[in-house]
């Protein structure tokens, strides 16, 4: 399938193709089924509930990372909803566990303040604690939960048994974008500190930043990887959060050419922002796929392509084209829907871009169209 982009009229605008989803879906319910195992989606990653009801079909629910994300999951999707944050607050702590199906605390400390309180609330819940395995092949810190000084999990020197009598579950996440060698790594390191303790849980939750649906991820290793594990430890229950590995390459950014300077080079102004609606452009940084561009000089028409705002290093790169850019050309960005829309910012007020599903029809339909009294209400 291949969007027909004379339907979009306004840019800028974020398109989820719902077949590619679902694709990804189905590589993950596949995993399910052979492997035993339990995936939900990491919120954190792709939270486009104009898309649950799809998402739904295959997962068994959402991890949320605190409050808000638990509230869309129960509301958009009301299937099983986990609820993670670094430290949980008591005034919201009692609406968490009416949500909930499963908190996952990051230190005892957290666990021993809040699990009669939220076992009043919601009886039924189950309690876990993040673990943090000193062990993660991250390729860079900001994104690595097992750096040095890290605050997220509790490292096995911290570990304190007496929480085992409360706790249903041991939950770790130490990858990013990574394959089944890095997992087998940090399994390899999760069973060496926490091994022993396995035995009394009801589950033991895999994380994130597993690169399942990237082409040549090695899916059968991963499957049988999961099979092991669960022989070793009595058929345990396992759960896999991807974020990512859902919205992995399901759709584009879409920008409209405003205006085309020079200053030594040929600068195409864009009416999108790295800076507010591709953060991680700049954060990693990466640099974004544009379809039919090549990097700068390989084609014969270069272009930085740059951002509407006034912050300076406000650019998206360098990139060549075969023709020449005219004010008015849609410059489309690959792979902009997981970890994009999720942290936009309406900086120097600048629109947030509307969001838009395409079908296995190529029909197009705009589902959110931003607005300045979206701006004006995140301010007073």
């Amino acid at each position: 399938m291949s969007i027909d982009f004379n339907q979009v009229q306004e840019t800028p605008v974020y398109i989820c193709e719902l077949e590619k989803l679902e694709n990804n879906l189905k590589i993950l319910d596949r995993i399910q089924k052979e492997s035993g195992a339990k995936v939900i989606l990491a919120l954190k990653g792709f939270a486009m509930h104009s898309t649950f009801d799809l998402v739904a079909k295959y997962l068994h629910g959402c991890t949320a990372s605190g409050l808000h994300e638990a509230r869309l999951a129960r509301e958009g999707m009301n299937k099983e909803v986990h609820t993670y944050a670094p430290a949980f607050k008591h005034d919201e702590i009692k609406e968490i566990a009416r949500l909930s199906n499963d908190i996952v605390f990051n230190s005892p400390s957290q666990l021993f303040l809040f699990k009669d309180i939220v076992k009043e609330v919601n009886p039924s819940i189950l309690l876990s604690l993040r673990i943090n395995p000193e062990y993660s092949e991250s390729p860079v810190d900001l994104y690595n939960p097992c750096a040095l000084y890290s605050r997220l999990g509790t490292t096995k020197m911290n570990f304190d048994e007496e929480v085992l009598p409360y706790i249903d579950g041991l939950n770790f996440h130490a990858l990013c974008e990574q394959d089944v060698s890095a997992l087998e790594g940090v399994l390899k390191a999760f069973e060496k500190n926490f091994g022993s303790y396995i035995s009394k849980m009801k589950y033991i939750n895999f994380g994130g930043g597993h690169h399942i649906t990237k082409k040549g991820y090695d899916v059968d290793r991963l499957i049988q990887v999961i099979k092991d594990f669960r022989l070793r430890h009595n058929n345990v229950k396992v759960y896999l959060e991807p974020g990512e590995a859902v919205g992995w390459q399901i759709g584009v950014l879409v920008s409209s050419v405003l205006d085309i300077v020079d200053n030594g080079m040929k600068i195409a102004i864009l009416d999108t922002s790295a800076e507010a609606h591709m953060p991680d452009t700049l954060a990693m940084p990466y640099r974004a796929e544009v379809r039919g561009a090549s990097e700068a000089n390989k084609k014969k028409y270069t272009y930085k392509l740059a951002g509407n705002t006034c912050l300076a290093g406000d650019i998206m790169g360098d990139y060549s084209f075969d023709k020449e850019l005219k004010i008015g050309d849609k410059i489309i960005f690959e792979d902009q829907i997981h970890y994009t829309f999720v942290k936009n910012t309406t900086f120097n007020g600048i629109k947030l871009p509307s969001l838009a599903l395409c079908n296995k029809q190529n029909i197009l339909k705009i589902v959110k169209d931003f607005t300045y009294e979206d701006y004006k209400n995140r301010l007073s």
